[in-house]
């Protein structure tokens, strides 16, 4: 009875073994994996806070400064040839993150607190060489204090996950309400023009995430990544909202040719994007809410967001009639016509930027 008692033990843990590795393998699984990888970490010491399990307001949770430990980054004396591979997990990630914004900030002191951030905003680690390679385009429209805000805490937030990054900030120069699909496809252009750019996350110059373990890598589908705002209760403001930070690859965005260049402040575009994904056969993906954190900065808000977003009702059977060939596709349908004729293949900014 014994030795068959261990021989079960011994069946299942290798089990366990495989069906970890198959896990690891699958993007799918990514959130899965981010999970487990928390609940078998060390344990804290006695009277010590666990650092995740807790809910933000709650008193003796354990926050990190976001520029934590990265004093030890520093380039190393070898060849680039001969670094070493980044490790799958930052060591320099921690989890829950201070959101700690110094009064009267100046980009001289976003430019001093982060030495290895090239002329341009391009980072890549020193001492490894990493798998990931993401672009964050920051559409912007004026709002000086919110973009210090942003570059002071995002730069740490990105050096700590170990990425070869860079920051464009895409500037609207008139007079005009914004335009943020535009000015999201002008950003896409010029970062892909510099870099072959594996992963495109698109930044609210606003929103500062709150967690390092909300990965700014890129998944097999598009994702929605900023899912729980301060502002909102830390939870969707409803179950369509696609705003504020958004994640795709480059081979997704042309699926869905980019996004719409015809919205001017935040009418419907939600419900547009959400068109061509389908369209396009493509899923969204979403962290969970315990990873997907982030701060909205108030001062200074653009009127667009200063309300609570309110669902747009747009029905699929209104978007997606009933002219279908026989492969399903919208033929005539007005979501189909805008995929091809609104997006990167139309774009033309000689209006919105300047030269």
């Amino acid at each position: 009875m014994e030795q068959q008692r261990w021989l079960l033990l011994l069946f299942l843990g290798v089990q366990l073994l495989l069906m970890g590795a198959f896990l690891y393998q699958n993007p799918h699984c990514h959130g899965f994996i981010s999970f487990l990888r928390f609940l078998i970490q060390d344990r804290p010491e006695m009277r010590e806070e666990l650092p995740f399990l807790v809910q933000v307001s709650s008193p003796g949770i354990r926050y990190w400064d976001v520029y934590s430990n990265l004093s030890q980054i520093h380039p190393v004396d070898i060849s680039e040839e001969d670094l070493p591979n980044c490790p799958i997990v930052s060591p320099y990630i921690n989890g829950p993150l201070k959101v700690m914004i110094p009064e009267n900030l100046t980009m001289e002191q976003v430019v001093e607190k982060n030495p290895l951030v090239e002329l341009g905003g391009q980072y890549q680690p020193p001492d490894c060489w990493t798998q990931h390679h993401t672009a964050v385009v920051v559409p912007y429209y004026g709002q000086a204090q919110h973009l210090r805000d942003l570059l002071f805490h995002l730069h740490p937030f990105l050096q700590r996950q170990q990425l070869h990054y860079a920051i464009y900030v895409v500037n609207q120069v008139n007079n005009t309400a914004f335009n943020q699909g535009k000015l999201r496809n002008v950003g896409f252009r010029e970062a892909m023009q510099e870099e072959d750019w594996d992963c495109i996350f698109f930044h609210d110059v606003n929103l500062l995430p709150e967690d390092d373990r909300n990965l700014y890598i890129c998944d097999i589908f598009p994702a929605h990544v900023s899912v729980a705002i301060d502002k909102f209760n830390y939870k969707l403001p409803y179950r369509g909202y696609l705003g504020g930070v958004f994640a795709l690859r480059p081979i997704h965005y042309l699926r869905i040719n980019g996004f719409p260049n015809t919205y001017w402040g935040w009418e419907r575009e939600d419900d547009d994007i959400a068109a061509r994904l389908k369209l396009s056969g493509m899923l969204l993906l979403r962290p969970h809410l315990l990873f997907g954190r982030y701060h909205m900065l108030e001062e200074g808000q653009d009127p667009s967001h200063k309300q609570r977003p309110q669902r747009i009702i747009t029905k699929w059977s209104n978007i997606c009639q009933a002219c279908k060939n026989g492969a399903g596709r919208p033929w005539g349908s007005e979501a189909y016509a805008r995929l091809y004729s609104d997006g990167m293949e139309s774009l033309n900014c000689a209006s919105l930027l300047s030269s």
